[in-house]
């Protein structure tokens, strides 16, 4: 199963009141404080269609990171955007979000184990791996270290969750061009850097299960975490949440094709078969909106 979306990815007018969204709805960034930063997508999400962002810029100075998930509630129709996704909107009930930590966000299935509430980060038959990372009051001074991550290498174009099938050339993270993109480039690749990072792509998506019911899956980097939220309702289908919460600033939705790859993709990947790296794609004698895309995605 391929989903073929027929908008493009946006997010929605309505969020916190200290979110700021570029010309285009594809960047959101928090001016403010560390909270009221809470941002729905646009649209509702179609099964397995997954809503990809890249962290943009961070803050230092706070505990806790950026925070995805699922509502069943229309934006457009809340009184007041909640200044937390966890608890407030979770608390207002038909939301599921999970907070994501620099270590330990991989789902282990329990057979047999009882289901739980999964709005703040609990699990319906399954646990995170690890003990996890605590969530911190803001205004500490970063959330401490863990066991480095397991390196994940790639060998196949999709990622497969079941019956969906995703591309996965979006759903890695890249560096910016610099004098060390060649080496980040392939930590990137390889999955091991934190999920928190500066570049780092997150999405989230959901899977049918049954009659109008499904599971909530968090894609960090490639890499499917799991179900963290098990037999949502799925009718009216969901929106996308996004908290830029505590130490996550600025984040960017990354377009997802699941069909024919367009025009400007495959221009891009002729372009990038004949150069050894990205940084000498500035030599070519290209329109610049064509060199920042041949770069940067």
């Amino acid at each position: 199963m391929e989903p073929v979306p027929d908008q493009f990815m946006e997010f929605h007018p309505i969020h916190g009141t200290n979110v700021r969204l570029d010309d285009s709805g594809t960047q959101a960034t928090r001016v403010e404080s560390f909270a009221n930063a809470v941002c729905f997508s646009k649209h509702p999400l179609k099964p397995g269609e997954i809503f990809l962002i890249e962290i943009e810029d961070k803050e230092l100075g706070w505990c806790g990171h950026l925070r995805v998930g699922l509502t069943a509630r229309d934006p457009g129709n809340l009184e007041v955007v909640p200044e937390y996704s966890i608890p407030d909107l979770v608390d207002l009930g038909d939301s599921w979000v999970f907070a994501i930590t620099r270590n330990h966000n991989k789902i282990i299935e329990e057979l047999g184990a009882v289901g739980q509430e999964a709005g703040d980060g609990g699990l319906a038959g399954g646990h995170r791996l690890g003990r996890g990372e605590g969530e911190e009051r803001p205004g500490g001074e970063g959330d401490g270290g863990g066991d480095s991550k397991p390196k994940t290498f790639f060998t196949d174009s999709h990622l497969y969750i079941e019956n969906i099938r995703i591309p996965r050339d979006k759903l890695v993270g890249r560096s910016r061009p610099g004098c060390f993109s060649h080496i980040l480039d392939d930590l990137y690749k390889t999955n091991a850097l934190p999920p928190t990072a500066r570049r780092s792509r997150i999405g989230v998506l959901y899977v049918p299960k049954g009659q109008n019911l499904g599971d909530m899956h968090i894609v960090i980097n490639g890499e499917d975490m799991g179900a963290s939220a098990k037999g949502i309702p799925t009718i009216p289908p969901p929106h996308a949440v996004v908290d830029i919460f505590a130490a996550t600033k600025c984040v960017r939705i990354v377009q997802v094709e699941y069909g024919f790859e367009s025009l400007q993709t495959l221009c891009r990947k002729a372009v990038q078969k004949h150069i050894v790296h990205r940084m000498a794609i500035d030599w070519l004698e290209l329109p610049e909106a064509l060199k920042h895309y041949c770069k940067y995605e």
